[in-house]
């Protein structure tokens, strides 16, 4: 079955960086997009980047262009978030979804909480 686990959230001060991981399984990983999304306390889902099968096409949110990269390892079935310059305003949980045959499948998420 689909697996999607998420790692690498955590405590950063505004201006700080992460890299957040999704580690996939049960299916190939290399005929697939992958995107991360967010979801804030009373806010929405938010889709944060989309990256295509190979990797030669992203898309990102307007508020996080040029601060976050999404990018994918195929032979390690991982994708990654690399976040700097992070805000306050990019506390959420982030969470790593691929949509197959119409069907959405997500992981559990990783908190992102950007404090000083």
């Amino acid at each position: 079955q689909v697996q999607l686990v998420e790692s690498g959230g955590g405590l950063v001060q505004p201006g700080g960086s992460l890299r957040l991981s999704c580690v996939a399984s049960g299916f190939t990983f290399r005929n697939y997009g992958l995107s991360w999304y967010r979801q804030a306390p009373e806010k929405g889902r938010e889709l944060v980047a989309r990256i295509n099968y190979s990797g030669s096409t992203t898309n990102y949110l307007d508020s996080v262009k040029g601060r976050f990269t999404i990018s994918r390892d195929n032979a390690k079935n991982t994708v990654y978030l690399q976040m700097n310059n992070l805000k306050p305003e990019d506390t959420a949980v982030y969470v790593c979804n691929t949509v197959q045959r119409s069907r959405d499948y997500w992981g559990q998420g990783t908190q992102v909480t950007v404090s000083s």
